[in-house]
């Protein structure tokens, strides 16, 4: 079945979406779709940045998991070509918790009593959405100069179409309040192989560098015998010319 439109989902529901972990029977639903959100964290987190910029829903609503993957890789690929990927970083600060359900029904002819239906059906598990209050910041964005924050601001205000709900963006100066910015663990051990991969390049160079000057010391000394050789016959030679 396609994907119902934004405005069959975006009114906040009973979230029935309680997994027991240990005790399966409690649960009130089958299973957790997965999550569609592939990253939370982009950017470069390890510079000192002085601006932030954020992007506050104005109205409670809850926020399906491809709106927000969606308007992550627009502000993301945005970012990248107008700033550089290493002069920015941005957190989605909000997660799906939600999970959405669907009472999926029959279509096509002859399936109107079937497509009825039961009244207020719980419905099967389809997604998964995040649940937002009126203030809530859904993106933080970190940048370096107030003109990169002015260019930020026009890049979330842009993807904010992709979002069920009106929205507003704030520029100020607390970078603290987007929490502990993560380790780029990733980067500093490619970058600790590359080093190595260096050390060991320069290593085989000198290695060659002193193997050819081994060869041209062997070369010489060669050159010197033959030299001398040929010096002792001439001498012979005179000899029995004499």
């Amino acid at each position: 079945m396609a994907l119902r439109p934004a405005h069959c989902y975006r009114k906040l529901e009973r979230p029935y979406t309680r997994i027991a972990i240990s005790v399966h029977r409690k649960n009130y639903i089958g299973g957790v779709p997965g999550l569609r959100v592939r990253q939370f964290n982009m950017g470069n987190p390890q510079r000192k940045y002085k601006f932030i910029v954020n992007l506050i829903a104005e109205e409670a609503v809850q926020i399906r998991e491809n709106a927000l993957e969606a308007v992550r890789m627009l502000i993301n690929r945005a970012l990248v070509k107008k700033l550089g990927k290493d002069n920015f970083f941005m957190r989605l600060r909000i997660f799906p918790h939600h999970v959405m359900r669907e009472n999926k029904q029959a279509q096509g002819a002859g399936a109107d009593r079937v497509s009825q239906g039961m009244s207020l059906a719980f419905g099967k598990a389809i997604g998964r959405a995040a649940r937002v209050r009126k203030g809530t910041i859904i993106f933080s964005v970190l940048v370096l100069t107030e003109g990169n924050a002015k260019t930020a601001a026009r890049i979330l205000k842009k993807a904010s179409a992709k979002l069920p709900c009106k929205v507003s963006v704030d520029i100020g100066e607390d970078v603290k309040s987007i929490g502990t910015l993560p380790k780029r663990m990733r980067i500093i051990e490619e970058e600790k192989e590359e080093e190595a991969e260096a050390e060991e390049e320069k290593k085989e160079e000198e290695a060659e560098k002193e193997e050819k000057a081994e060869e041209g010391e062997k070369e010489s000394k060669e050159k010197e015998g033959t030299k001398e050789e040929a010096k002792e016959e001439k001498q012979k030679e005179e000899k029995e010319g004499k």
